[in-house]
């Protein structure tokens, strides 16, 4: 009936703000990826053939124990003097002298968990261990016979550590002429610069091509959240592309011509890319190969062939970004350094154009409370308040819509047997009363985007991480780590992650159904039976969600229902 479908359609559409999002945006979590450890044994570095330009190196596979052959060869490399330390005050982490890779870094200031004696982030693992991953830059020759450095070279280096203080020079003569330095830069943050430098000591000109690329052994764990990406990435003439991983393996290689721009790999909330010079024509690339039981990922670029004519030197400068996706720091470097759109390497999604801005609303609040979680009800609050007028309305109708059910329910009683003539009826009366069944669906509408940005900004910030509430909330980026199954912790077992139903989702659900009180209910007994499950299903739903999205469900159904019920009372209609 059509006043029946009018009557929930306001029940319906803010609920399906929530149902629609999570079942059309949202894919569930992904199994893991498989895993590595049935890999191969690890081959030596030395034994790695140089890539073409942007085509991945052979890289072995690494072995189970990632973590601790990583610190074991790093340790006895460091030893051999075959690294140069980095010391930052946000890398940790060497450059690798067999090869001249940036291949070993993690973040000084982020850690594996929120407890601050936990290990440090781990971003860059050399070749030969398992879930290897680094940079290179390099050059190609055109012609046969030229030896250009490759992953077994040795480099000579200038000084025992790089900071941003001091930069790092390598240096090697390739016994035929050429003399080839790579001179490493870092600033304070994640941003390193490399410049390369050919002279020219021979009787004949040469020419060479310079490349960079950003390789990734292993398909890694992602979240498993559509509205999330992670993997390969690039802006490409100020268009960003992604591609999943998935993507890349079906395709194999995908190539774009570029003028500037940026390309790389990122997680949810880390990133490592390559840039070319703003003004540089590039031939980038996406690649995927399968070195035995490994996946490998690269991202990488070529630029354009450079001749070095005898008794000259040519240069070439690149740069590469290895560290945290912080908005402000990206946007510090799109403009210093004019690196085209470089803030879209996080995924603030289709309304980018409201989740920025309320990203650094949040931003502002955290800094101002202290604490990111009283930011996140701080600016619910906001939003709330911006949007009370068209709020009002919507809940102005459903309110009258409420006063009016007896009524309603009345003439369908009077013509259950006339289908026309009580469509007719109930007509006239809202007619009478000035009102409409769908008058509060425009203003639900209207804030759907609003919520989508809202909802998108708390999913992939970085500063939500290890952000910690009050109570028992020590990660906003995590579940709510408690669950009613043990009684929040009072029995001593720890239920499967199937039972795991927190306190903030079942304070959320609470909220939801008194929301859903407060609305007209349906006048269809089955739907209302479905209505009523809602709350219950929601709750479960939302129960592995990060708690900080939790805490902003139920807060704004709070002030959803303190905001109904003042209008209730306002027009006379009973709570």
């Amino acid at each position: 009936m059509t006043d029946q479908r009018n009557l929930i359609i306001a029940i319906a559409l803010s609920i399906a703000i929530l149902l629609g999002f999570q079942y059309f945006y949202e894919k569930p979590r992904v199994e893991q990826q498989k895993q590595l450890a049935a890999q191969q044994a690890a081959q030596t570095e030395q034994s790695v053939p140089v890539p073409a330009p942007g085509v991945p190196a052979q890289q072995p596979p690494g072995t189970a124990e990632v973590a601790k052959e990583r610190s074991v060869m790093l340790a006895e490399q460091l030893a051999a003097g075959t690294r140069v330390k980095i010391d930052t005050p946000a890398l940790h982490g060497s450059v690798n002298l067999i090869g001249g890779r940036i291949d070993d870094l993690t973040l000084a200031q982020y850690r594996e968990t929120p407890d601050p004696n936990s290990p440090e982030i781990v971003l860059l693992a050399p070749a030969g261990t398992l879930a290897s991953y680094y940079a290179e830059f390099g050059w190609v020759p055109q012609g046969a016979g030229i030896a250009v450095p490759n992953a077994t070279t040795r480099w000579t280096a200038d000084g025992a550590v790089l900071t941003p203080e001091k930069p790092l020079t390598l240096t090697w003569d390739n016994g035929q002429g050429l003399v080839f330095e790579r001179t490493i830069a870092v600033d304070p943050d994640f941003m390193f610069t490399v410049t390369q430098t050919v002279r020219n000591t021979g009787a004949n000109p040469v020419t060479l091509l310079p490349y960079s690329l950003v390789s990734r052994t292993g398909t890694p764990h992602t979240s498993g959240y559509y509205i999330l990406h992670e993997g390969p990435l690039g802006v490409f003439n100020g268009t960003l592309t992604e591609r999943s991983y998935e993507d890349l393996r079906k395709k194999g290689t995908e190539s774009i011509e570029t003028t500037g721009g940026w390309l790389g790999i990122t997680d949810k909330y880390w990133l490592v890319a390559v840039i070319p010079e703003p003004t540089e024509k590039v031939d980038a690339r996406f690649v995927y190969s399968a070195v035995g039981n490994a996946d490998r990922y690269q991202a990488d670029f070529i630029g354009n062939p450079i001749t070095v004519e005898p008794g000259a030197s040519a240069q070439n400068t690149d740069r590469l970004f290895a560290g945290a996706k912080q908005v402000k720091l990206l946007d510090a470097y799109s403009d210093k350094l004019d690196i085209k759109n470089f803030d879209l390497a996080i995924d603030f999604g289709w309304f980018y154009f409201l989740t920025k801005p309320f990203f650094y609303a949040l931003d502002f609040f955290a800094r101002v409370l202290g604490n990111f979680g009283l930011a996140i009800l701080l600016l619910t609050v906001c939003v709330k308040a911006v949007f009370y007028p068209l709020a009002n309305k919507s809940y102005q109708a459903m309110s009258k819509m409420k006063a009016l059910q007896p009524k309603m329910q009345e003439l369908r009683e009077k013509f259950s047997d006339d289908q026309a003539r009580m469509n007719q009826e109930l007509m006239a009366l809202y007619k009478r009363e000035k009102v409409s069944p769908v008058s509060g669906c425009l203003p639900i509408l209207i804030q759907i985007p609003v919520f989508f940005a809202l909802y998108k900004v708390l999913f992939v910030t970085l500063e939500m991480r290890h952000a910690p509430f009050f109570g028992w909330i020590h990660d906003l980026s995590a579940p709510d780590p408690t669950t009613i199954f043990n009684l929040f912790g009072l029995i001593p077992w720890d239920p499967p992650s199937l039972l795991h139903l927190g306190a903030w989702p079942l304070i959320m659900g609470v909220t939801m159904w008194l929301q859903q009180k407060m609305n007209p209910a349906p006048p269809d007994p089955i739907q209302q039976k479905v209505f009523q499950f809602l709350p219950i299903v929601f709750t479960f739903m939302l129960a592995g969600f990060p708690a900080g999205l939790v805490i902003y469900w139920a807060w704004n159904n709070l002030l959803s229902v303190a905001q109904q019920w003042s209008i209730m009372r306002r027009m006379g209609v009973k709570v």
